[in-house]
């Protein structure tokens, strides 16, 4: 056996110009089916670690998908806000420990803007339960004092280079382009008094301030415009304080519960409340719905990549089986100085699996080097942070179902060139 292993790599190597050419296919078909299911896993995995330790979000009623996507992924707008005594029902109910009310719709230089309370870095966690914790500085401090505080997350302040005292503006609305004068609230500065601690979900690409804040760069914008300055009904920021800044509606809310066993019962007087339409959905019942309805893509991504394996290894067989009526001299010698047809088909099928395992070995290497050197790239742009750590089970298992095909595929050159007599090796037609 070890003699025919060496002659199958003495043979793969003289005509290692052509398979060179399909073990580069097989490497990026390979490289292509782990990366595509290193991506899906560490999606998964970062849209999963986002909110821990929060039993229900509540918000407007609407689909549940869509109440997760904008109230803790900042991803699209809510059909309606929430009204503010509809939160404080929220917080009196006799199960409910703790409710953090966000306001979404503004942002800065392209990063949401989320306006909520202290408790929001108290209560909020990630991962597996781990809370926020402050890379710098503090947090705002919610008072009239601190009306223009700000905290930024970590992704924010490290791509604009801001540090602790520096002064930003906001902009209104979420569509509106970095820069533009007619959307800023240029008139009332915040200061940045505190940075997050990096966490790899939304939190990282956002800004944080008070609620207050929030009602007071609106308190001189109606039907989402800024009165003119001409008219005298700009309100200086000094002034703002002056006025009612309790707010009236906020986007969404967060609540965590005294005990998991009442979630039931408080979602139930979420749909149930009158005053207005609510909705309260369980973040992880919420995660498995949106899983379900891009599963079939996933599904089909992962086809489309097997699809491209099967085509690489049947450049493998085509490539052996174009180059058997050159090697009959060869085969016929090997069975000349003693060589069965079992050993001819081991031979021509050893072949085929070495050249199986470079290209999955390579291939596994160029998906490694695609996470190490996309993984900032795909944290910074999208918030999901690829994980260049040892192989998932299913990777192992896309892996082996690579080798596995690649064997069976050598299979078919060397069926062949079994069946070849010693004659027509020695004398073969033209």
């Amino acid at each position: 056996m070890k003699a025919l292993l060496h002659i199958a790599a003495r043979s793969a190597w003289n005509r290692r110009g052509t398979l060179m050419l399909v073990v580069l296919s097989i490497a990026l078909a390979t490289a292509l089916l782990l990366g595509l299911e290193r991506l899906r896993t560490d999606v998964r995995s970062s849209f999963t670690a986002a909110v821990s330790g929060t039993d229900l979000v509540v918000g407007a009623r609407t689909g549940p998908v869509q109440l997760m996507l904008y109230a803790v992924f900042r991803v699209g707008g809510a059909t309606n806000n929430i009204q503010i005594d509809s939160v404080k029902a929220i917080a009196e109910h006799r199960a409910v420990r703790w409710v953090v009310p966000i306001a979404l719709g503004d942002s800065h230089r392209g990063h949401p803007v989320i306006g909520t309370t202290p408790a929001y870095f108290e209560h909020f966690m990630y991962g597996d339960r781990q809370p926020l914790a402050l890379q710098q500085g503090r947090a705002f401090s919610g008072t009239l004092d601190g009306l223009y505080e700000a905290v930024l997350g970590a992704e924010v302040a490290e791509a604009l280079g801001y540090t602790l005292g520096q002064k930003i503006t906001l902009t209104h609305g979420l569509g509106a382009a970095p820069g533009d004068l007619a959307a800023e609230h240029a008139d009332k500065p915040f200061t940045v008094v505190g940075i997050l601690a990096r966490t790899g979900t939304p939190v990282d690409r956002s800004v944080h301030v008070s609620l207050q804040a929030i009602e007071a760069i609106h308190l001189d914008w109606v039907g989402g415009a800024p009165l003119p300055a001409a008219a005298g009904l700009k309100i200086a920021p000094e002034f703002a304080r002056k006025f009612d800044l309790e707010p009236k509606q906020v986007t969404a809310v967060m609540v965590g519960l005294k005990s998991r066993a009442a979630v039931f019962a408080v979602q139930r007087f979420v749909a149930s409340y009158e005053p207005e339409p609510l909705l309260a959905v369980l973040p992880g019942v919420a995660l498995d719905e949106l899983w379900q309805a891009v599963g079939l893509g996933e599904k089909a991504l992962l086809a489309i990549s097997g699809l491209v394996a099967l085509v690489s290894l049947a450049s493998l067989v085509a490539v052996v089986l174009a180059g058997l009526n050159e090697r009959r001299r060869e085969l016929a010698v090997l069975r000349a100085v003693g060589a069965g047809p079992r050993q001819v088909l081991v031979l021509l099928a050893t072949e085929g699996a070495l050249v199986t395992l470079c290209g999955a070995l390579l291939g596994a290497a160029l998906a490694a080097a695609a996470v190490l050197a996309a993984g900032p790239w795909v944290q910074q742009r999208f918030g999901i942070g690829l994980q260049a750590g040892a192989p998932t089970p299913e990777q192992w298992g896309l892996f082996a179902a690579v080798l596995a095909a690649g064997m069976l595929a050598s299979l078919v050159p060397g069926w062949r060139a079994y069946r070849l007599s010693l004659a027509d090796g020695l004398s073969p037609r033209t």
